[in-house]
């Protein structure tokens, strides 16, 4: 990431080398590749580098994510991607592997086509490849690809097999295709310095676990009833994409190494499958819009973005249309036009209601609404968004997307008080959601509650593992002067729950050291 590449190298490298001294000296045994149920890992990878660890390294490395500015934070995207990636994790629940927690699918904003998965689940997408997938089987077979790394845990079994002369490779590695989202060059140098004794190992691994990945990814594409051939079909983009920028660079530059051969490879599992169409949902040409726009939002951005819609309004296929007109009130949005954003949003929902097929549609995606919403509070039409984001949840009572939004107009629209009830509302039911702990402490803050404002805070830190950082909160909320008994119980039981809990970390680190 640009802002934030140094503390990201220097954050991973300090948690890989905890995880690598950590290890025993073991090897990791070699899966056979006719293999046609997931493999099941032995157990020198969880000793390795034990699923709660590697978790909790996805954890570390994603807090810087979320901060950089090219994260897109936006929340029909990052629904979508999240409702795709769960749909095929249900149809092949084995595909989870030992990962601890959910998994979590997001976006950030890059021209090149990738994709990349972190350790614990933490699967990314940049908008470049969004946009380049044609259908939502093409997208979908590279998700099941970053899943098959992530349920084969391709980290922790690269530093069982290889112990400590892998780790500054693979962390150069991994760090060098975040680097290359804003500069190849400086990925080449970042690459190129962590060379060493372990190189050509790791690079044989690599290759050796993209094949896997290729092979888990396709079983999950086809049990959750997308169309298989579209893993060939992306494939070949990415090749032609890689004939641009890589050709000269060596293997262990490309994202995905060795593309013809992975190709053959999926073309001869075709060959035992029977075709299955997959009709894309609408939602997967809105929220390639919405990304269109979020990639790019500078001026002359969004002057291409409206060209390209405009030419892409003219094609007669209704999804391509409809798609169009959306993000043509989408850019009128960004452009402050909130008027015309407007009418072009009512004339896009019309268009669709009058379609039978996408009848179903306007009731199971979040992006009209979050757009509607969105115009309302620019508008400063404050009750309006607040009855659209009441009905769009009433309409989607599972979409965290509309949740938020729905806090964060009530905050805008000066109305904290009921933001804070509908937010404790929210997190007796999603305690572990460190945006809600987040919106949480803004509706305190707009009410001159400090302390409740840094018992939420604290909350937030605690959630996200900086446990040091939730203590020094507590101590800030501790301090004010209106602290009621009741918060002073709060703070009592959190600092004696998080202090023990630091202490065990910290007797964990020293044992690894």
């Amino acid at each position: 990431m640009k802002s934030n590449l140094p503390l990201l190298q220097i954050k991973f490298l300090r948690l890989l080398l905890v995880a690598a001294l950590a290890a025993p000296a073991s090897l990791l045994s070699t899966l056979p590749s006719h293999a046609q149920n997931l493999p099941t890992l032995g157990d020198t990878a969880r000793e390795d580098l034990s699923p709660f660890m590697e978790r909790k390294v996805g954890e570390q490395i994603m807090l810087s994510v979320r901060r950089d500015p090219d994260f897109i934070d936006d929340g029909p995207t990052t629904e979508y991607l999240n409702r795709l990636g769960n749909l095929m994790l249900e149809k092949r629940p084995d595909a989870r592997g030992e990962a601890v927690g959910d998994f979590e699918f997001f976006a950030v904003r890059d021209p090149v086509l990738n994709a990349f998965a972190f350790p614990g689940g933490f699967i990314g997408f940049h908008s470049g490849l969004i946009l380049s997938a044609q259908t939502e089987s093409e997208l979908a077979s590279v998700m099941g690809h970053e899943i098959g790394h992530v349920s084969q845990r391709h980290i922790a079994r690269m530093i069982g097999s290889q112990k400590l002369d892998v780790l500054i490779p693979l962390a150069s590695l991994l760090i060098g295709a975040l680097a290359a989202r804003s500069s190849p060059d400086a990925a080449m140098a970042v690459i190129m310095g962590g060379q060493g004794v372990a190189l050509q190992r790791q690079i044989n691994f690599t290759r050796e676990a993209e094949r896997e990945a290729d092979r888990v990814g396709f079983q999950i594409l086809r049990d959750a009833g997308f169309d298989t051939s579209g893993m060939v079909s992306f494939f070949g983009r990415l090749q032609g994409a890689g004939r641009n920028y890589t050709d000269t660079a060596p293997d262990y530059l490309r994202s995905h190494p060795l593309t013809s051969e992975r190709m053959a490879d999926i073309q001869g599992r075709l060959h035992d499958q029977r075709y299955k169409q997959h009709v894309d949902g609408l939602d997967f040409y809105l929220i390639r819009a919405r990304v269109r726009v979020l990639q790019d939002s500078s001026v002359q951005g969004l002057m291409d973005a409206k060209d390209f819609f405009e030419a892409q309004a003219k094609n007669d296929q209704l999804e391509s249309a409809v798609s169009a007109k959306y993000g043509l009130a989408f850019v009128a949005y960004k452009r402050h036009d909130y008027v015309k954003a407007s009418a072009l949003l009512e004339q896009v929902v019309a268009q669709v209601e009058r379609s039978a097929p996408h009848q179903a549609m306007l009731k199971q995606t979040s992006a009209f609404a979050s757009l509607a919403i969105d115009i309302a509070v620019a508008s400063k039409n404050y009750e309006l968004a607040i009855k659209l984001s009441q009905a769009a949840m009433q309409q989607l009572p599972l979409s965290r997307g509309l949740v938020y939004q729905h806090a964060e107009t009530l905050l805008t629209a000066n109305r904290a008080e009921d933001a804070a009830l509908f937010l404790r509302d929210q997190l007796s039911l999603y305690r572990h959601e460190v945006a809600l702990q987040n919106l949480l402490a803004k509706s305190y803050e707009a009410q001159g509650k400090q302390a409740l404002q840094h018992i939420a805070l604290a909350e937030a830190y605690a959630i996200e593992g900086a446990l040091a950082a939730a203590l020094q909160q507590l101590e800030i909320a501790r301090r004010d002067a209106k602290l009621q008994y009741f918060d002073l119980s709060v703070i009592d039981a959190r600092e004696r729950e998080w202090k023990e809990k630091l202490r065990v970390e910290n007797l964990e680190d020293k044992k690894r050291k």
